[in-house]
């Protein structure tokens, strides 16, 4: 899978992305970021705060519950405002 990041939380972890296959056990978005957060060091002081974490898998808005697989794209931002 492809992980995207933008925004502060691009600037947080130190990357704008990187490829990874799924890990172990993680079957939806909710789990992704848990094993992202159990990462620790940058990922985990980023994304403790899941409430200001959107997520969008191929290119498209999702919730925690929604399936994601290995050769998904998936997108981690913070909520966008408009003016």
């Amino acid at each position: 899978m492809k992980l995207l990041y933008f925004a502060w939380l691009r600037a947080r972890i130190g990357h704008a992305e990187e490829v990874l296959s799924l890990p172990e056990g993680v079957h939806d978005v909710a789990g992704l970021l848990a094993w992202l957060q159990r990462r620790g060091g940058r990922y985990g002081e980023t994304l403790r705060d899941l409430s200001v974490v959107r997520v969008a898998v191929n290119q498209e808005y999702v919730g925690p519950d929604h399936p994601v697989c290995d050769g998904d794209e998936i997108a981690l931002f913070p909520p966008v405002t408009g003016g």
